[in-house]
């Protein structure tokens, strides 16, 4: 709590007059990029890795990065409620689906939750248990982690309204896995059927497809 209160205090006393400006603007409204669904893994910060400013990201965080299917009714909808709003109210472009390494949620769904909350939720990654990972040389909860994200893209197009946005190119989805220990990102590339390094080649090469 005392780092939290020490950081408040240092932003306050940080804070220029465009950045007061940059807020007294997104005030009046919101204009995303992106909805980016990330781990609520203390070690995983969005904002940090990809350098963005307050209004670029619409964010949703949750244990190991899930979104039930559409076929599912009932029960926490948050997750839903986050990528209706994103899509429809806010018009985002862009949805990026950010597993990590060392995913606590993943190590937890190949041993079986024992709090009945949690294992309640795992379910919807599931389905990622018996999914081929694209790297089998990584640890087994790492590769559970990166088919996860294929899988909760799998869950994402499920949904009509997404898959209709898609189909009229006015939507893309993108699955990206961050690796704690060498703080690199990589982007899941469909040809190679793998996650590649976003260095600068690569980030080039993602824009030039973007259009």
């Amino acid at each position: 709590m005392k780092h939290l209160l020490e950081g408040i205090v240092d932003f306050r006393k940080k804070l220029t007059e465009e950045n007061r400006h940059l807020f007294a603007q997104l005030a009046l409204g919101q204009k995303p990029d992106a909805l980016f669904i990330a781990c609520c893994d203390s070690r995983v910060v969005p904002n940090l890795f990809a350098s963005t400013n307050p209004g670029d990201l619409f964010v949703l965080r949750n244990m190991g990065n899930l979104i039930p299917p559409a076929s599912i009714n009932g029960g926490d909808n948050s997750a839903q409620a986050a990528l209706e709003f994103s899509v429809l109210t806010l018009n985002v472009a862009d949805i990026i689906l950010c597993g990590h390494s060392e995913c606590g949620a993943m190590q937890t769904l190949q041993t079986s939750a024992t709090s009945p909350h949690l294992a309640a939720w795992l379910k919807y990654a599931s389905a990622s248990l018996t999914r081929k990972p694209p790297n089998p040389a990584l640890s087994s909860h790492n590769q559970l982690s990166q088919a996860n994200v294929l899988q909760q893209l799998d869950h994402i197009k499920s949904y009509p309204f997404i898959q209709e946005r898609i189909n009229s190119k006015a939507l893309r989805l993108h699955g990206w896995w961050f690796d704690i220990a060498r703080a690199d990102v990589y982007c899941y590339e469909e040809a190679a059927q793998s996650f590649v390094l976003i260095d600068e080649t690569e980030a080039k090469l993602i824009l030039s497809r973007l259009g």
